[in-house]
């Protein structure tokens, strides 16, 4: 690649960037099916045509920024299931690493859960295939945990669902601790919460073929 190439992509993917992030800080006060494509490209300062060439629409800018803000948490979280030993290290990390995520991704977290039933069909159906993405990672890292006698595919992906949901709800927990009461006493109160209901959730998988 030359050196004005180079310097060419650098700069496509400076205004990508910078139209994602202009996005999100509209977005904290209204949907994206709200949006109009002027109101990013002003805040951008470029023109309205320029947008067409990172994006096809503003869907397509949602879908990227639920493939930003999802595909780097369940990666973490897999890891994380498939490093732990025993369900308090592994329930511990996980909350902690969705804490983490929220803290450092507020304005994604408060989208996705905003558009996850929203009315951009294409940004519901991106979130719904990164949780079903999700919840196979999740599936592969427990299988090697449970005996295959008494766990069958179906059951390890039905475990592997209730983890991501819970995921997903704790996320949304955190982000209105953070954004009602900043305090961290009340980040503590939703990580206590978070963890007895994985707790819970565990319990039941070591009793679920007693039943």
């Amino acid at each position: 690649m030359s050196h004005t190439s180079g310097v060419r992509q650098a700069q496509k993917e400076k205004t990508r960037r910078a139209l994602m992030d202009a996005a999100l800080g509209l977005l904290e006060d209204q949907s994206l099916s709200s949006l109009g494509l002027r109101e990013v490209t002003r805040a951008v300062g470029v023109a309205p045509a320029a947008f067409y060439r990172h994006f096809r629409d503003l869907s397509d800018l949602g879908v990227a920024l639920v493939e930003e803000c999802l595909g780097s948490l369940h990666h973490m979280i897999g890891a994380i299931l498939a490093g732990q030993e025993g369900d308090e290290e592994r329930i511990e990390a996980t909350v902690d690493a969705v804490a983490e995520h929220v803290r450092r991704y507020p304005a994604h977290i408060r989208f996705i859960a905003r558009e996850r039933h929203g009315g951009v069909r294409p940004v519901r159906q991106a979130i719904a295939a990164e949780l079903d993405r999700f919840a196979d990672e999740v599936a592969i890292a427990f299988r090697p945990q449970l005996p295959a006698e008494s766990w069958p595919p179906e059951d390890v992906r039905m475990l592997a669902e209730m983890y991501v949901d819970h995921m997903v709800m704790t996320a949304t927990a955190f982000l209105e601790a953070q954004a009602d009461h900043p305090e961290a006493a009340d980040e503590r109160r939703v990580a206590a919460t978070a963890r007895k209901q994985l707790l819970l959730i565990s319990l039941g998988r070591r009793h679920w073929h007693d039943a």
